[in-house]
């Protein structure tokens, strides 16, 4: 199990027992026609070097990415998927009152198919994680980087290779994400560490986007429930267009000893059916009025009404993931006027899974 991390925007607890990947059947229900016309109508600019998340050439090129295929659980509209049964027990066993909350955690970079591959020292568990070397640039963001340094007064005048080399000795679950937008395959790294001897990390996992396979049952990735990191952070690009096309990941403080697809990994040992599963699915009520709130606020509670938030790892509860993206106004405060009370739980309809 891994350590409660020391910063604010990194309070997860995942367990890990890392997997290939293994497929899964596709969704019966719809994705959003809109958002296919989008991709099918984009040109992905070429890339020939790594290109940080937070900047116009990742916009450009993140604009045109598309992430899985349409029936996959990523990319399924559940406005209209059945409240489960317990929705008003499980969502008060996270917190009624408890607030939403905006994690500024999950930065990543994109390198391109020529990206050289170099060896990363899997230190913790090397029976369980997808095996390298891995396109891990000089210029890989740790979770938390910039913006969750630069807007902490005591972190600001931190360097990305202090961060790389926890020089602040903040510990953490360092996630760190590599995409190569090209091949669209996905690294992900659960406590990447720079060293004078080169990178390690703890675990080391790998999704292919183009297709629909999930990890083994059973087998966890960078996150407890055994889901990718990437397709779930809320991206600048997206705030732009005003829309925000996929689910979000949440944690919360006690999950179930169980776990739902698109999750194939549970991270507890408590067994209430009142707890939710990993891969658990919130919505945000229907009804909920975004009246008064701001664009970028609005899309992303738009996206909680159409994709929901699935249970992603042990944490804070009702915190989402928020790129560290400078360029996006903080949005923590705003979301907080949103309360668990506010979710139900919903479960996939007959055909689904």
């Amino acid at each position: 199990m891994k350590p409660l991390c020391a910063l604010a925007w990194l309070l997860i607890l995942p367990s890990l027992h890392g997997g290939i990947a293994a497929a899964a059947q596709p969704l019966a229900s719809g994705s959003d026609p809109a958002r296919l016309e989008r991709l099918h109508a984009a040109k992905m600019p070429s890339i020939t070097q790594p290109v940080p998340f937070n900047t116009p050439a990742a916009d450009a090129i993140l604009a045109a990415l598309e992430v899985y295929p349409p029936d996959n659980a990523w990319n399924q509209i559940v406005t209209n998927w059945p409240v489960h049964p317990r929705s008003a027990s499980i969502v008060a066993s996270v917190g009624g009152s408890k607030p939403l909350r905006a994690n500024e955690d999950m930065g990543f970079i994109l390198v391109p198919p020529t990206q050289p591959r170099v060896t990363v020292k899997i230190a913790d568990y090397p029976d369980e994680s997808d095996k390298g070397p891995y396109p891990v640039p000089d210029n890989v963001p740790i979770e938390g980087w910039p913006g969750g340094y630069h807007r902490d007064a005591n972190h600001a005048a931190a360097t990305l290779d202090d961060v790389q080399r926890d020089r602040l000795k903040l510990d953490g679950d360092r996630h760190a994400i590599v995409l190569d937008p090209t091949r669209r395959v996905l690294y992900e790294f659960y406590h990447l560490l720079k060293t004078d001897a080169g990178w390690q990390c703890a675990q080391a996992s790998i999704f292919d986007l183009k297709s629909n396979q999930l990890r083994l049952d059973g087998w966890t990735s960078t996150d407890a429930a055994g889901l990718p990191l990437f397709p779930a952070v809320v991206r600048y690009d997206e705030l732009q267009r005003g829309v925000v096309e996929h689910p979000l990941r949440v944690t919360v403080r006690r999950s179930r000893r169980a776990y739902v697809a698109p999750a194939t990994h549970f991270a507890s040992s408590l067994t209430s059916v009142d707890l939710p599963r990993m891969g658990e699915r919130f919505r945000l009520r229907r009804d909920f009025d975004l009246t008064g709130f701001s664009p970028n606020a609005r899309a992303v509670l738009t996206a909680l009404k159409r994709y929901g938030m699935l249970v992603a790892d042990n944490g804070i509860e009702w915190a989402v993931s928020i790129a560290p993206d400078e360029r996006i106004p903080p949005l923590h405060e705003e979301l907080r006027r949103v309360k668990g009370a506010d979710f139900e739980v919903v479960v996939a309809p007959p055909g689904g899974r």
